[in-house]
């Protein structure tokens, strides 16, 4: 795993949770600049996955690889689910279900990480 990389990544979620958070305070629905902003972070997430099956082929292991595809499978889809479920909704509670997932996502980042560098499930 590049850990430059994931720090961005992880960062970049932490900057959308913030904001999310931020019209939590103000009372507002989900709005399209802040999904614009999950769309961004989802993309990072998507060159994650694409940084991490290039190193899997060329044949670096994390130490233990079900774990480690776990991890990454679940940064993958905790934003789409907590899109979804946020505009099925559109409320100020939505809101916080966007800021929540993006909190969830560089605790994804870090376990990957750790597991990545050689730690068990």
């Amino acid at each position: 795993m590049i850990t430059g990389f994931a720090v961005a990544v992880a960062l970049s979620s932490l900057a959308v949770a913030a904001w999310s958070f931020v019209l939590v305070l103000r009372n507002r629905p989900p709005e399209r600049p802040l999904l614009i902003g999950l769309a961004v972070v989802e993309a990072l997430l998507v060159v994650q996955l694409v940084i991490s099956t290039v190193l899997l082929i060329s044949g670096e292991r994390p130490g233990s690889l079900v774990t480690f595809l776990a991890y990454l499978i679940g940064s993958l889809l905790v934003l789409p689910i907590g899109t979804v479920w946020a505009l099925a909704e559109r409320t100020r509670s939505s809101t916080a279900v966007l800021g929540v997932a993006c909190l969830t996502v560089p605790v994804l980042i870090l376990r990957m990480s750790e597991v990545w560098g050689g730690a068990g499930a």
